[in-house]
């Protein structure tokens, strides 16, 4: 799990297109990101949080904010 200003992400891997993918996990917006490289993965998870607070900003939207998630033991 990556944590990027509080919100948190799962990346998951298509083995058929050889592609790294994740989704913002805990909002209630859609906001999903990929790369084709493992060293790619964060910096597009980072990229994604940032334009979606930026987006939000734009519109005059509050961007839901992230819910704390579990920390293992």
């Amino acid at each position: 799990m990556l944590e990027y200003k509080g919100y948190y992400t799962n990346i998951r891997i298509d083995f058929e297109s050889r592609v790294l993918y994740g989704k913002i996990e805990g909002i209630t917006d859609y906001v999903d990101f990929e790369s084709e490289t493992v060293s790619g993965i964060e910096k597009e998870f980072h990229s994604a949080v940032d334009d979606y607070i930026e987006f939000c900003r734009e519109v005059g939207k509050i961007p839901c904010p992230p819910i704390p998630m579990a920390k293992e033991a």
